[in-house]
């Protein structure tokens, strides 16, 4: 391994921040360091998966990636089983997987979390042979996912309007969920599998999900009322949806998925078109993390709702610019 280089793939179109100040943050960070720093930007989409596969076979120390959770996947995909290390500058719109692992989204305090080389050894998971890290989804938020990525505009305002104007037309669908302890077949308007605990936002779709216990955390939606709808979202902030009525929640290292036909889902916010069998697995300790040396990841049931109301608000306010 060359323990000097570390490549930076920046996404200049994840999010709604302008991109432009991170390029002399990055150099002016390891100005003073023995690291070797190439920066790099993706131009197509899957390109940062191609930087960094190559940087990783020529046993580069870190790649770290700055975007959003798509940008994340696209180059952690390429890390997966290797010795190189994944850091992470996040700058998308939802920055799930760093909030799981409370990376600050400040530009500043992420780079120096890179930059103090702690990192831990944590899973990743596969649907259909597919790496993912934070979640991935079938129903109800796959809809929304591609509704939100055909809109021109980014961030949590649009994400909202994206799910309210599907949720009016939005049908649930029957699925058979086979596990090593059992089948499951019910129908459900979200079934959710979590490596990571949250869509990002501090939305937290699969809220006790560990990613080091080798385990998915499974959470499947039924039916709902608008009324149910209204409570849901409420106990998603607050980090208690599994404790809903119309929720079944489990933990497996392994699962599949079948529905009536193929259609699509995303992993990681990101929509892919899978088969009408979607087969999910844990992958134990295959990808090395930088992460703050101490990680809390708890709050309580009221400054959970809190941190997420004003997480959203300042997403709006960026958006809007006020």
């Amino acid at each position: 391994m060359n323990s000097s280089k570390i490549l930076f793939i920046i996404n200049p179109i994840s999010g709604t921040s302008k991109k432009q100040q991170h390029e002399a943050a990055i150099r002016s960070a390891f100005a003073d360091s023995a690291y070797h720093v190439e920066i790099k930007l993706s131009e197509y989409p899957s390109h940062a998966h191609i930087l960094a596969k190559e940087a990783a076979a020529e046993g580069y120390y870190a790649v770290v990636a700055v975007g959003g959770d798509g940008t994340i996947n696209e180059v952690a995909s390429a890390l997966c089983d290797s010795d190189t290390i994944l850091g992470i500058l996040p700058s998308g719109s939802g920055n799930g997987l760093a909030r799981h692992l409370e990376i600050p989204i400040d530009l500043e305090k992420s780079l120096s979390v890179v930059k103090s080389g702690h990192f831990m050894t944590l899973d990743y998971c596969t649907a259909n042979g597919r790496p993912f890290f934070c979640t991935c989804g079938v129903g109800f938020d796959a809809q929304v996912s591609m509704k939100f990525a055909q809109s021109n505009k980014r961030g949590a305002l649009t994400y909202v309007k994206s799910a309210i104007a599907e949720y009016l037309k939005y049908r649930s669908q029957i699925y058979k969920i086979t596990t090593p302890q059992g089948v499951i077949t019910e129908k459900a308007f979200i079934i959710a599998c979590g490596n990571a605990s949250q869509y990002g936002n501090n939305a937290y779709i699969t809220p006790n999900a560990n990613i080091q216990d080798g385990l998915i955390d499974v959470t499947m939606i039924l039916p709902i009322t608008p009324l149910d709808t209204a409570l849901l979202g409420i106990l998603l902030f607050a980090r208690h949806i599994d404790q809903d009525t119309n929720i079944i929640s489990f933990r497996t290292p392994e699962l599949t998925i079948e529905r009536k036909t193929s259609g699509i889902m995303h992993l990681d916010g990101e929509l892919l078109d899978m088969p009408a069998r979607i087969s999910i697995k844990c992958h134990h300790n295959g990808i090395r993390i930088f992460t703050p040396e101490k990680i809390k990841n708890k709050a309580t049931f009221f400054s959970a709702i809190e941190a997420g109301f004003w997480d959203f608000v300042n997403s709006v306010r960026k958006e809007l610019n006020i």
